[in-house]
This record gives structure tokens, C-alpha cells and sequence, in this order.
């Protein structure tokens, strides 16, 4: 049987390799084989599990130098059928890819919002006057390089090598431990592993309305790993807030979690248990 994988495109992404890597670990865990199925961007990654173009979607969720990717986790709300498979660890090193000579030639600089903050500093250090020009992908921001001799972009060495590109400097991201945490969902019931995640929205913006929840979890003695507060969108001073905790759907008190969330939530949605695996490049 074979499974298709939905990712960021275009090849040569971090969302690829991460994809590849979930391929990987379903042929090892369950004998499946894997196809990928790029997409334009990560709501349209999403969506195509949601909609059945696909059966498994791959997209990043935290960085650890810039944090929660936030339409990931907006369009997951949206999307509330989605369920977590599998978390995964994937290192990032950032390469510059330009035609350019060398950095004093260069005057833009392109590539993904996630590559440009992971590489401001180094970024200010080198190029300071340069253009920086977002794109849908780090793949996506090669187009530029073969049109615009002044122009670099900032990508994976895999890209470079799959599209024959010069690499001026690598890496060049801020921390040496740069990683991104990509989530692997599809539409199956998903309640055993190590984490456990989930969003909900308040009943009343009043004092003591966050305090409510956050004690269920005190009470019982489980570890929130994470919480992210994003807009409902609906007015301002509103969120939602989504909690990674370190125990599975499955077990007792995990269950009487969720039954003590009820009252002093709006909306509570689970997205499901997993494991998370670290990925060597």
C-alpha cells in the first residue's frame, strides 16, 4: 500500500526532508510505501489531507530560534479534523545561494519569513543594506537567481545541489542548534505516545478565565511542554491558546483532563497523541 505525503514545495525544502523522513519512519514502523505531493504553501498543505487530496500532510509548527509557525496552527484550528500522527526534530542549517562573485555584489536577498528571521543577525552583520524579500519557500526563492545575477537566496544545501546553485556561505543561521519541529497529520483517531496537543478558546475574557484550565492540569500533575496564545480573529483582546502536554489520550487522568476542561472552556479541541522523533542529516 502506498501513502501519499502532502509538503511544502517545491523540492529542496526543509518541509521535504522532513517529509522524507516520515516516509522513512513509516517504512520502518509499518511497511508502507510513501509518494510526496508538493504544495504551494502550508495551508494547501493542510487542506489536501482535509479535502483527501492527500492522506498525510508534514508541516513545521516551532522553530527554536523564532518560535511557533502561526499559520500552522490557525489553519489547524480551522481544520479541527486533522489529528498528529507524528512529531518530529529536524536540524536546520541555512546556506546563501547567489551567482553573485561575492557578498558586496549582492542587493536582494530572498526566501522563506522563517529563513530571514532565523537569519537576521547574520544577515545584518554581512549584508546590512541589502533588500529582503520574503517568498513562499526556500525552494521557491531560487527562481530569482538565474534573472537577477545581484540576488541570493537563503536555502538548504540539498537545494543547491539539486538545482546546481554556488553556495557563498554556510551555514548562516543565528544558533548553531537551529531546529524546527514538524508535526506529520492525517484524518486517522491518533491517541497513544509520549505528547498529547490541543486548543481552547475562553468562555469570557475575565480575570481568573486562563487560570481555570491551566489549574486541570496543575492539580493533576501534568507538564505542559508548551502554550501558545493566538487571535480567535472574531475582536480584539480574544485567543485561543494551544497547550502541548507530556502525557497520552489514552491514559485515566489524561481522560479527566479533558472531562474538567469542559466547563471553563468555550471550545475544546483535541488534535491527538504521538511520539516525537529526532531526525540526523
Amino acid at each position: 500500500m502506498t501513502v501519499s505525503i502532502a509538503h511544502l514545495g517545491p523540492s529542496g525544502t526543509y518541509a521535504e526532508s522532513a517529509a522524507i523522513a516520515c516516509a522513512r519512519w513509516l517504512q520502518r514502523t509499518t511497511g508502507q510505501q510513501a509518494t510526496l505531493v508538493p504544495c504551494p504553501s502550508i495551508i494547501q498543505t493542510l487542506r489536501a489531507v482535509a479535502t483527501g487530496l492527500s492522506q498525510l500532510a508534514v508541516v513545521p509548527v516551532e522553530n527554536s530560534i523564532e518560535g511557533s509557525v502561526t499559520v500552522t496552527l490557525d489553519t489547524l484550528w480551522q481544520l479541527d479534523a486533522l489529528q498528529i500522527q507524528q512529531a518530529l526534530v529536524l536540524p536546520i542549517a541555512h546556506a546563501l545561494l547567489s551567482r553573485a562573485p561575492d557578498l558586496a555584489a549582492i542587493q536582494t536577498v530572498y526566501s522563506h519569513p522563517q529563513a530571514l528571521a532565523q537569519c537576521q543577525g547574520w544577515l545584518e552583520q554581512h549584508l546590512p543594506s541589502v533588500q529582503l524579500v520574503p517568498t513562499n519557500s526556500t525552494t521557491e526563492a531560487l527562481q530569482h537567481l538565474d534573472a537577477e545575477p545581484s540576488s541570493a537566496a537563503i536555502s538548504s544545501s540539498r537545494a543547491a545541489e539539486l538545482y546546481h546553485l554556488p553556495i557563498l556561505f554556510y551555514p548562516i543561521n543565528d544558533h548553531p542548534d537551529n531546529c524546527t519541529r514538524f508535526w506529520m497529520l492525517g484524518l486517522s483517531p491518533s491517541r497513544r505516545g509520549t505528547h498529547t496537543s490541543l486548543a481552547f478558546s475562553l468562555p469570557a475574557n475575565v480575570p481568573g478565565a486562563l487560570m481555570k484550565p491551566l489549574q486541570v492540569f496543575a492539580e493533576r500533575g501534568i507538564n505542559m511542554s508548551r502554550i501558545e496564545s493566538r487571535p480567535t480573529k472574531r475582536s480584539l483582546g480574544e485567543y485561543l491558546f494551544f497547550i502541548d502536554i507530556e502525557a497520552n489520550l489514552d491514559s485515566s487522568v489524561t481522560q479527566e483532563v479533558m472531562v474538567a476542561l469542559e466547563p471553563c472552556t468555550e471550545t475544546l479541541k483535541v488534535f491527538g497523541s504521538y511520539d516525537i522523533l529526532r531526525v540526523d542529516t
